[in-house]
Order: C-alpha cells, then structure tokens, then sequence
C-alpha cells in the first residue's frame, strides 16, 4: 500500500491564508520571547490585570526575590495563630521520690582558692609523753690550795690540796693538771693572795704553751689578784697553772684557816654544738 497524502489546501483559500499569517508572525514572536521582561513595558503593549484562573494555594508562597509583585498590589500576611495549652489542667499530682541514683565520678582538682578568714583559737590540748633526755655533756671542776708556795726553781707547777668540785675526777691534785675529755669551749679562772714586799708571777698553761699571766709588783700591802679566759680544748688536752721565778722572790699567800687559792674552770659549749 502507499502512503496517503494529505490534501494541500486549494490557492486563494482562507486554509493558505493562516499558513501565511503563521509565517510572517513567527519571526516576531521569537524575537519578543528573546528580549528581557523589563524591556517589555517600553513596547506599549496593553496592560491588562491579572486575572486568576484557577483556585490560588493556601497558604500563598511569599514572592522571592525573582518574583516581582504586580503594580500597586501589597502583600499582606495572614494573621499568624499560636495554639496555647493550659498545663496546669494537664499536670497531674507530684509522685514519689525515685531511687537515689550511683555517685559520680570526682571531678578534676580545681584551682586552689584564696585564703580564708582566719579562725578562732582551739581548745589546748592534752600534754604528750615526755620525751627522751637530751645527750648533754658536762665538765667542771674547782680545787683550792692552803698552804702559801715560795718558787724554788724557774718554772714549777703549782699543786692543790682542796677539792670543790671535780665531774668524772678530771683534774688530779698532786700533779695540778685538769685532763680534758669533752672538747669545747671552757671558761677559767686563777685566784690567788700576793705575798707582802714580794713578786707574783703565774702562767695559766695548756699544755706547754702560757695563755695568760697573772702578775702582781712587790708590794707593802697583800692583795687578792685574778686572772680568767675562755679557751677552746681538744680531747687529751691539760690545763695547769705554773710559777715562774725571775730575780725576784716570787710567792703566793696562804694559811690553813682560809681559802685565798682557787682555780676553776667549766665547760661553756661543747664542739659538737659549734
């Protein structure tokens, strides 16, 4: 079979007249589709209000910022409702107390704070245990002699024969010598009665070595002369008094009733405390 063909409209006919019309207005209206909207309103196109063809949607969209809004028309929006509900027709009766819930864990340690006001005094408290001795050491010793002594030779030991005091038996009378045996700092003093019209010379010894002089000019008159130090001693050291004689009778005074002769001597601090 072939293919039907349609039937041309006959020249002259009001068919072949449409043809034409489409044809030479087809160029203008792709030309007006191509020009921009707001070109349009310099044509003078006859403008005619917008007429709505259908039912509008509720609520209507709000225009966007490419939708432009007709010519004196407002947009209005619609009264905005906000439902409210009355809670105290709906809350009920407080209920029990639940069960106490675990601890939770420490927090971390925050920074300390500033110092507080200070409190009030506390109640005194009990008297504890007395407490260990304290390891003190002690040295001392004070001796005397009676009997007057003229020097016979140059250098001679003076000896006692009276005991005041003596801790530990340090000193020995025959010999004069105090033996040290706590090292520290000792204080020490030599008392003694001159002699009328004769010298007083005396050593305070430390070993072999003269610390200090005890010395008193002839004299008419007897009187009581002193002499004292302080002196560091080590362990093993001795003190002693000796008379030197010069070329001059040199004597101390003394008598079996009264005490004019004395040497003593103690300890001030020990070095372990230094």
């Amino acid at each position: 079979m072939g293919a039907r063909e349609e039937p041309r409209p006959a020249p002259g006919s009001s068919g072949s007249h449409r043809v034409v019309v489409l044809r030479v207005a087809a160029p203008a209206l792709l030309l007006l589709l191509a020009l921009p909207a707001r070109a349009w309103p310099g044509l003078g196109l006859p403008r005619r209000p917008c007429v709505h063809c259908c039912r509008p949607a509720w609520p209507p969209a709000a225009p966007g910022p490419h939708a432009p809004m007709s010519d004196g028309e407002e947009w209005v929006w619609p009264p905005r409702v906000q439902p409210t509900i009355d809670i105290s027709i709906l809350k009920g009766a407080k209920g029990e107390a639940g069960l106490r819930g675990r601890t939770g864990r420490s927090g971390k340690e925050g920074p300390p704070g500033s110092r507080g006001p200070r409190g009030r005094k506390g109640q005194k408290g009990q008297a504890g245990p007395p407490g260990a001795p304290c390891q003190r050491a002690y040295a001392a010793f004070s001796v005397g002699r009676r009997e007057g002594l003229h020097s016979s030779d140059d250098f001679q030991a003076v000896t006692f024969d009276t005991e005041l005091v003596n801790l530990d038996s340090a000193f020995d009378l025959a010999s004069g010598r105090f033996l040290c045996a706590v090292p520290g700092i000792y204080f020490l003093s030599l008392n003694v009665h001159t002699w009328n019209y004769k010298e007083t010379y005396l050593h305070v010894m430390c070993n072999r070595r003269a610390t200090a002089v005890l010395y008193a000019q002839p004299s008419e008159r007897s009187v009581m002369q002193t002499q004292s130090l302080l002196l560091p001693l080590d362990a093993g050291d001795t003190v002693w008094v000796r008379m030197f004689q010069r070329d001059r009778d040199n004597a101390i005074y003394g008598e079996h009733g009264d005490l004019y002769i004395t040497f003593s001597g103690h300890l001030v601090k020990p070095a372990t405390e230094l």
